[in-house]
């Protein structure tokens, strides 16, 4: 099973992530240097233009200052909730 940028997951994660990222108060440039990336990288995972590697998922949510595990399991529930 392939997921493009644009399927109903991949749209579900950057949802995600964006939200995660909000209420926490942080913008994509305050992500970015947390990350040491330029703010186009948030920008871009953000915006459907580029996917994440699972490594990249895990540094992302570490500098959103959460524990992956607690993300994926989030988003597993998220995705679930599409077959329901």
């Amino acid at each position: 099973m392939r997921d493009t940028l644009r399927s109903p997951r991949q749209i579900k994660l950057r949802k995600l992530l964006r939200d995660l990222r909000e209420q926490r108060g942080l913008t994509q440039a305050d992500v970015a240097m947390r990350l040491d990336k330029p703010q186009s990288f948030v920008a871009k995972y953000e915006g459907g233009e580029r996917r994440l590697s699972a490594i990249e998922f895990v540094d992302v949510v570490r500098a959103l200052g959460l524990e992956p595990v607690a993300a994926m399991r989030q988003l597993i529930k998220t995705i679930d909730g599409e077959a329901s």
